[in-house]
């Protein structure tokens, strides 16, 4: 077996988003496209020889292949060691627990996250660094700058590693240990929550539905759910993996997780209902005829988070991204702790994360997380919530009215035009924009606006500055609208607008939030020309 230069040329297109680098599958089967922007990694990241790299993806199609590719690569480039998950498959936190858990130099993720998969579906990149977390901007860009002046590239042409078996393989003088990270996992999680309560729970009449969506989480939840918490096994679906998701789209809201809302909005409604996402980073909970948004899932689980034994001694402080509500702020402050606002991407709460100033984290697409690793964690806020649950005997809706009735609501909604027209979306925001001058003191309404501009971050610990983070419109009454264009597509531009009202008046935390919301989503639809720039009546998704 002997390591190969292959000659190459640049592509254009792979500079990576907030989640790393996702594009068709058909576009990763080019050839040399997956090798030259692993090699930009690896070229980029400087590792020592014989460094140890966790290797893994959410099992969607093309991740065995790309797999034997960078180990392959990887074994070419002088690692010494590489750990992945068994069967290749390894969900986002998970590969962040292997990485601190053994210490690596940091680790290779393959996923699109909520994206489709299948053939024709989407793929994606991304590296971790030793921290666990995404790599920070000026990785990334470092990668990209790579990317743009590769001329080459390292591999060996060694056989394949099967991928099925625990154990160690040698690959071309380097070491791959086939692991069970499912395992790691779950040990983990066991530390942090107070799994007897738990099992408690879900032997007394408490019943519960999990939805895996065909996805990464499905042997997790399996391990935790069936075999350490007793749950009866009907209390998963679509729990086995499948390459193409089962032709579903695994992003854990209400609009495809349609059969889990279903089965939460029938007759004979289970307690407790959640779902996560492609790669196991995303969550979404659900009370019986009641949905939870993950904004107030954040703000709930910090204004418990001592019912949880990993919690016990309380939270350093709280992080939110921008366009998430302000549900956590109010609970921050009466802790007396603090609460940072930071743009869009786990990896703004890296450095805040390492620097011991927050513990718990999220973001309004679904995502939260601790400090217990570097990602966002579906199943640990799952987890979190059982826990909660287990302690207060309360029901979803019933522990949500009561926190609503100690902090007030944050009334708040999402709505996603996808698949725009990239020139049509970049429209609305460079109108949106242009009108910054004349906005302020202008009345729509009931509501006054007070402020607007497009949001930027200066990160606390390491003095890193990002601009043009999404454009806020403030209302004189704390209420705000927010515009922003996502990262995590592969085809055209998705418009993200994000409503927020905050409600103090008990006798209105029953409505609707689209019924709560309907003047504001005018305002936005108005001071945007949405439909007049894009042709769109009506959003694609509304959470």
């Amino acid at each position: 077996m002997t390591i190969q230069t292959i000659s190459t040329q640049p592509f254009t297109d792979q500079k990576p988003g907030t989640s790393g680098l996702r594009k068709r599958v058909t576009v990763f089967q080019q050839p040399h496209y997956l090798e030259n922007f692993v090699q930009s990694i690896f070229d980029t990241i400087d590792a020592p020889p014989g460094a140890t790299l966790a290797l893994g993806g959410d099992g969607r199609y093309y991740n065995r292949k790309a797999i034997q590719i960078i180990l392959k690569m990887a074994a070419a480039n002088g690692f010494g060691r590489v750990l992945v998950g068994q069967g290749g498959i390894l969900s986002t936190p998970a590969a962040s627990c292997v990485i601190r858990k053994y210490r690596t130099f940091g680790g290779i993720i393959l996923s699109a996250s909520h994206n489709p998969g299948g053939p024709d579906g989407d793929f994606g990149i991304k590296y971790n660094t030793a921290n666990g977390g995404p790599a920070p901007e000026k990785i990334t860009d470092a990668i990209f700058a790579n990317s743009k002046k590769i001329s080459e590239y390292k591999i060996t042409d060694s056989i394949d590693i099967p991928l099925d078996i625990l154990g160690t393989f040698e690959l071309s003088g380097m070491q791959v240990e086939v692991i069970d990270a499912v395992g790691d996992y779950a040990e983990l999680m066991a530390s942090l929550f107070d799994f007897a309560a738990i099992r408690l729970l879900l032997n007394s009449g408490f019943r519960m539905k999990f939805d895996a969506m065909h996805a990464v989480t499905g042997p997790y939840a399996r391990e935790i759910f069936i075999n350490r918490l007793g749950a009866p096994a009907d209390s998963l679906m679509n729990a086995v993996p499948l390459e193409d998701f089962g032709r579903g789209h695994p992003d854990p809201n209400l609009t495809y997780a349609h059969e889990l809302v279903e089965i939460l909005y029938g007759d004979n409604a289970p307690d407790f209902g959640a779902a996560s996402d492609g790669d196991g980073d995303r969550n979404m909970i659900l009370g019986d005829h009641f949905f939870v948004t993950p904004s107030d899932s954040l703000a709930v689980l910090a204004a418990n988070a001592r019912l949880a034994p990993g919690y016990a001694q309380g939270i350093a402080g709280i992080a939110r991204s921008m366009p998430t509500s302000a549900a956590a702020d109010r609970v921050a402050e009466e802790l007396g702790i603090p609460c940072f606002e930071t743009p869009t991407g786990w990896k703004f709460f890296g450095n805040l994360m390492d620097a011991g100033k927050v513990t718990l984290c999220g973001e309004e697409s679904f995502g939260t997380g601790s400090d217990h690793v570097r990602e966002k964690d579906g199943l640990w806020a799952v987890l979190f919530w059982l826990n909660i649950l287990a302690i207060k005997r309360q029901s979803v809706e019933a522990l949500l009215m009561r926190h609503w009735a100690r902090f007030g609501r944050n009334v708040y909604s999402r709505h996603d035009y996808e698949g725009l027209p990239t020139e049509a979306a970049n429209g609305v925001m460079q109108y949106l924009r242009a009108n910054f001058n004349t906005l302020p003191g202008a009345r729509f309404g009931r509501y006054t606006v007070d402020t607007c501009d497009d949001f930027s971050y200066t990160d606390p610990v390491d003095g890193s500055v990002s601009t043009a983070q999404g454009i806020r419109i403030m209302f004189k009454d704390g209420s705000r609208i927010v515009f922003r264009l996502s990262g995590t597509g592969t085809e055209g531009a998705t418009l993200r607008i994000y409503l927020e009202a905050y409600e103090p008046d008990t006798s209105r935390h029953h409505l609707d939030a689209q019924v709560a919301l309907a003047e504001m989503i005018e305002i936005a639809l108005e001071l945007s020309e949405l439909k007049i720039r894009t042709g769109r009546d009506k959003p694609t998704v509304i959470t």
